[in-house]
């Protein structure tokens, strides 16, 4: 198991959530929702990049939103658009799969007692916790890093 902070990040077409490890990756927590920049805007990209620093994280951990058979969608193609946009930016990303996460982050608020309309600002948030402490767990039972790195020569992104 790799040791140091990593952030998770759950893209979504209106808002990205952000989350991340403590140094000794046990336990991830949310961190922050970043609106969407504008077409041709790099304000989401900076300030996730802006968090990574602040936090000292070595790697990004990126959703990658499959369908349920496996198969891409135009949700997977954005976010493997914005995560390479966030290996462009000088950081590590890794993609790993993401299915159900939004799912699993709504079913849990609902049953602390949320009601929808005060889920919407903190969703982002409670799937990138989804995603990170998946990625975490999986690379301490495996011994090796989840998901697929961008930037290297481990191939493309899965499918």
């Amino acid at each position: 198991m790799r040791d140091g902070v990593r952030l998770g990040v759950d893209v979504g077409r209106a808002r990205i959530g952000v989350a991340r490890c403590d140094p000794s990756a046990m336990l991830a927590v949310p961190v922050e929702t970043v609106p969407r920049a504008a077409e041709g805007s790099d304000a989401d990209v900076r300030r996730i990049l802006e968090l990574a620093e602040e936090y000292g994280a070595f790697e990004l951990v990126v959703g990658h939103p499959l369908s349920l058979s496996g198969s891409a969608t135009p949700s997977t193609d954005d976010a493997v658009a914005f995560a390479e946009r966030l290996a462009r930016g000088g950081a590590a990303v890794r993609l790993v799969d993401e299915r159900m996460s939004t799912v699993t982050a709504q079913q849990a608020l609902r049953a602390s007692g949320k009601r929808a309309k005060q889920q919407r600002s903190i969703i982002d948030q409670a799937a990138a916790v989804i995603i990170l402490q998946h990625a975490i767990d999986a690379e301490r039972a495996s011994g090796k890093p989840p998901g697929q790195s961008l930037g290297t020569d481990e191939g493309p992104p899965p499918l």
